[in-house]
């Protein structure tokens, strides 16, 4: 047996580790000793096993395998390829430092047993990596089927609390109308055919409309698990709703998952792509990034400031997917390299990034039993180590350099600037507009960063039950570390990696940077004199001018300047009560981008001896599309509750009438 193909049985066994390591948990399902001591380090050793093991192998070429499993007729089929070894690349790296860190989070007493969340967040990771692996739709439907039940029981952990239940039944619709979607698109890449298997899919070609209604379905299905705005709702309420370990995997891998699906379906299921279809998902993602930023500077809670944040990465990527069909459309390869490179790297800095933000908010979360922006402050002091690696994940997404999300986004500018060569005016005259909302875009999404962390860490305790907060233990420190390095090495060494990516570039779109990562340290993915970009020159530069001022202070001003308490801005005694809120610091944006809100405001008189000032953000697409639907709904289950009388002969009757009707339709 071939290395490849032991390389290949030992991938398709990590879930089925992971599903034994599940239900391991249910041998002592109240013992947190057992499943976070034991079984949590070594489903994060499986994650670091199954990333080593697709990383390595990112240039093989495909391969199939029947498994033994499923119906008579219709066994599973999995595959592994390019694409495929990417995102279980990402799964395992990202999971070890989520499963590490939860070895150290679990708390006895909190909703769930610990063994059955064990079970619950296992079955997540099986179903995760097995929806990247399969070869045919029966698969594939099982596995997201699962992935959805599994993250909707980890959802609602905290089940005995209604707004909980709420998020989680809202998650769940959401979806299995996706999943309904794609189950549509599967159907219509037959092309007549009953043949399930992806490897038929692959084969059928389809007119260009059957082709457009397969993407526009898929574009649906997976918009809606990946949190494509208006599809989106069911993200700001189940990310607050979950424990952060599972809001974590849920942003960091669930979203980048349905990723795969549409690059699956778009690049390699659909042989020719129109130019419109990229215009399509372009201006989604557009609207969903700016979407997502807006709201999530309004925030108060930071695990929903977080979530939102999430919808506009999400933008992000499925701008980089619009361009990517876009050039390819037009058989630009060049570009399209660019800009598939732009996704996956963006891909790999939302996992790391945005896994660490929230595992950090996990520790807030425990220290102070409080996760409201205008309860905290001043936690650099408690939580030094907490402290120092957040900061490490704000830097990366809000894309400052030289950490992971600048590369990403700069080579996703690269991507646009080059637009005005396109064959084409009417997209010539609105790429640009593009390019320059998502500057704006990244603009704001350090500002929001700004906010996150400056009123988290910085200043002064806002409640005296601060003072008790403690730091994040061994193994919690463990997870954040490594999600924290991957940030750092990502944007440190993308040469090398977008090299690796190299492969995956050739088999979707036959094309690939190439020869333009010659230098490992000089990022040039068109041509040196066009644009070029040195993370470690960078670094080294920005660290040396750093250095020189302060030894210049040093020895200018050592001993010449009086030390004095700083100015108080007229107070003798500075308190937290004078620092910005979280309110106060989003109220810009708020009156900036006011038609985005649904607000509500309650103000005090002047004769309130006790003023208080509330103001409520909300959606107003929850109240457009979804609330309309409910209410329709609701109405539609009252009328038909009128039925049940609970008496056998008003059933009878019923029964009676209908074979009455069906005669007469027959006839």
């Amino acid at each position: 047996m071939t290395d490849p193909t032991c390389a290949f049985f030992g991938i398709t066994l990590i879930p089925v580790a992971w599903l034994v390591i599940g239900l391991l948990g249910l041998v002592r399902i109240r013992s947190v000793p057992w499943v976070g001591r034991i079984l949590f380090p070594v489903s994060a050793l499986l994650g670091l096993l199954l990333g080593a093991m697709a990383l390595s192998g990112l240039a093989l070429p495909a391969q199939t395998l029947v498994l033994p499993l499923g119906l008579p007729s219709l066994p599973f089929h999995v595959r592994l390829d390019g694409l495929s070894r990417f995102f279980l690349m990402l799964i395992g790296f990202t999971s070890a430092g989520i499963s590490m860190f939860s070895a150290g989070y679990l708390r006895p007493g909190e909703g769930t047993p610990p063994g059955l969340m064990c079970l619950q967040y296992h079955v997540f990771l099986a179903s995760m990596a097995v929806v990247v692996l399969a070869n045919d739709a029966y698969l594939f439907m099982v596995a997201w089927e699962s992935m959805a039940l599994s993250s909707y029981f980890l959802v609602t952990t905290e089940h005995r609390l209604p707004e909980i239940r709420r998020a989680g039944f809202i998650y769940l619709l959401i979806a299995h109308i996706g999943a309904i979607s794609i189950l549509l698109c599967f159907g219509v890449l037959q092309g007549g055919s009953w043949r399930f298997t992806f490897d038929a899919m692959r084969a059928a070609h389809l007119t260009p409309l059957w082709a457009s209604l397969a993407f526009v379905l898929a574009l649906f299905g997976f918009g809606a698990k990946a949190g494509l705005v208006p599809l989106h709702v069911w993200l700001p309420e189940a990310h607050p709703a979950a424990p952060s370990p599972v809001s974590a995997l849920m942003s960091g891998v669930m979203l980048e998952v349905a990723i795969y699906g549409l690059l699956r379906v778009t690049f390699d299921f659909l042989h020719a792509q129109l130019w419109w279809w990229g215009l399509l998902a372009l201006g989604l993602g557009l609207f969903t990034a700016l979407f997502g930023v807006v709201f999530a500077a309004a925030q108060t809670d930071m695990k929903r400031l977080l979530a939102y944040s999430s919808i506009e990465n999400i933008g992000i990527i499925f701008l980089g997917v619009g361009l990517t069909i876009i050039f390819h459309a037009f058989h630009m390869a060049l570009l399209a390299a660019v800009a598939l490179a732009a996704t996956l790297y963006h891909c790999l800095s939302h996992a790391f990034s945005k896994s660490l933000l929230f595992l950090s908010t996990g520790s807030v979360l425990h220290a102070t039993r409080e996760r409201s922006l205008g309860k905290l402050g001043g936690l650099i002091h408690r939580m030094p180590w907490v402290a120092w690696l957040t900061l490490i994940g704000t830097l990366a997404i809000a894309g400052l350099p030289p950490l992971s999300g600048f590369v990403s986004e700069w080579l996703l500018l690269q991507a646009f600037l080059f637009t005005p060569s396109l064959p084409h005016s009417f997209i010539n005259m609105l790429l640009p507009i593009g390019a320059a909302a998502l500057a704006l875009v990244s603009a704001l999404a350090a500002y929001v960063m700004v906010k996150f962390y400056g009123v988290i860490f910085l200043g002064q305790p806002r409640e005296p039950t601060l003072q008790d907060a403690h730091d994040c233990g061994r193994p919690e420190r463990i997870g954040l570390l490594w999600l924290a390095l991957g940030c750092v090495l990502l944007g440190l060494l993308p040469v090398p990696i977008l090299a690796l990516l190299n492969s995956v570039s050739r088999e979707l779109l036959g094309a690939s940077l190439g020869g333009r990562l010659q230098h490992w340290w000089l990022l040039a993915p068109i041509a040196p004199e066009r644009a070029s970009y040195s993370p470690v020159l960078f670094m080294l530069s920005t660290v040396a001018l750093v250095t020189l001022v302060t030894v210049a202070v040093h020895l200018l001003y050592h001993g010449k300047v009086r030390k004095t308490e700083p100015w108080g801005c007229g107070f003798p005694v500075v308190t937290a009560r004078m620092q910005d809120t979280a309110e106060g610091f989003g109220q810009p944006i708020r009156q900036i981008f006011e038609p985005f809100f649904r607000m509500s405001r309650t103000l005090p008189s002047p004769f309130d001896t006790a003023p208080h000032y509330r103001v409520q953000v909300d959606d107003h697409f929850w109240y457009w599309l979804y609330a309309p639907v409910a209410t329709v709904i609701q109405g539609v289950a009252r009328m038909t509750a009128v039925i049940q009388r609970g008496r056998i002969s008003v059933y009878l009757l019923f029964s009676f009438l209908t074979l009455l009707a069906l005669l007469v339709f027959v006839l």
